[in-house]
C-alpha cells in the first residue's frame, strides 16, 4: 500500500539512540505521521501545529503523493523569548502503491492534523470469480 523511503531514517535513529534524543545530529521530524488501513481505505495523518489550513499543499504525480506545509512566523512586532518549533517549509513525501485509488483522495485539516483517507481501488479488493465446467452446456434459445 505505501511504500517508504527515506535513506537517513536508521541513522537518525541510530544517531538518537547513542546519544540519547539529545545533540545537533539528529533530525527532528517536522511532520510525524501514521497511516494504517481502515477497511476499504487507506488512512494518513500528518501533526500539523501552528500551520494553517491555507499554508498546506498536497500534490499527486503518478504514484507520489507530496505534502508541503509552511510553519509561519507570528508576527513583524512579536518579539520571541523562547523559540523551538522549526518554522519554515516542511515537505514529505509517500510513494503510494497502485492499489490505491489516487483520483478520490479525501483531505480534512481539524486540530493541527492533516487527515487523509485514500480508497483501494476497485479492481485491489478480493472479489468472488464464478467456475463454469465442463459439463454445464450454454442454454441455447429457439429462434
Amino acid at each position: 500500500m505505501l511504500m517508504r523511503t527515506d535513506p537517513f531514517r536508521e541513522l537518525d535513529r541510530l544517531t538518537q539512540q547513542v546519544l540519547g534524543g539529545q545533540g545537533t545530529w539528529s533530525r527532528p521530524t517536522a511532520m510525524p505521521m501514521d497511516a494504517y488501513r481502515d477497511g476499504d481505505e487507506f488512512v494518513v495523518c500528518f501533526d500539523l501545529p501552528g500551520v494553517a489550513a491555507d499554508a498546506i499543499e498536497l500534490d499527486v504525480e503518478r504514484n507520489v503523493l507530496t505534502v508541503k506545509a509552511e510553519r509561519r512566523p507570528l508576527g513583524k512586532d512579536v518579539e520571541m523569548q523562547v523559540s523551538e518549533r522549526p518554522l519554515g517549509v516542511f515537505s514529505r513525501q509517500l510513494f503510494l502503491g497502485d492499489t490505491l485509488d489516487t483520483d478520490r483522495i479525501d483531505a480534512q485539516f481539524e486540530a493541527g492534523v492533516l487527515t487523509l483517507r485514500i480508497p483501494i481501488a476497485e479492481r485491489a479488493k478480493p472479489r468472488k470469480i464464478s467456475i463454469s465446467s465442463a459439463e454445464q452446456s450454454p442454454k441455447q434459445i429457439d429462434a
